[in-house]
């Protein structure tokens, strides 16, 4: 399966959204996928640490 930005973002909501405990609206989506991007340098978010994935979603709440 080729990765793209739109299942980029899927996994982020994804992931954002496991939990239970916050919804998409409580963070920059956008912001967190290219942020995310940037570092992963591929559409494929699998291959970053899960630390550093959370890292960059904190970065980007709305408080």
């Amino acid at each position: 399966m080729t990765e793209t930005c739109e299942s980029a973002t899927a996994y982020v909501i994804a992931a954002l959204e496991a939990k239970g405990t916050a919804t998409r609206e409580d963070f920059d989506v956008p912001a967190i996928v290219a942020a995310t991007r940037d570092i992963a340098d591929s559409w494929d978010f699998g291959s970053i640490e899960t630390s550093t994935f959370w890292r960059i979603a904190a970065t980007f709440l709305r408080v």
